[in-house]
């Protein structure tokens, strides 16, 4: 079985374990935990760990607002 098989099975598990919509979710976690969140931490640079850390404080951010407007339209 070749890795691409592997990937190709898990992905379908997920879908059908999140739907497609928790998948495409996981999914951009996965990308933004790996792009974002990892380089903050690890990075040598101090360059490259304070450009990581100002993307991830503006991500947080809008996610913050997502959710107060998220919060507002279920109480309506």
């Amino acid at each position: 079985m070749s890795i691409i098989d592997i990937l190709r099975q898990l992905g379908g598990d997920t879908v059908q374990a999140l739907g497609p919509v928790g998948a495409a979710m996981f999914a951009l976690f996965l990308l933004l935990y790996i792009g974002v969140v990892l380089p903050t931490v690890w990075s040598r640079h101090a360059y490259r760990r304070t450009a990581a850390r100002r993307t991830m404080t503006i991500l947080l951010d809008y996610l913050d607002r997502l959710t107060l407007v998220l919060r507002f339209w279920q109480r309506r």
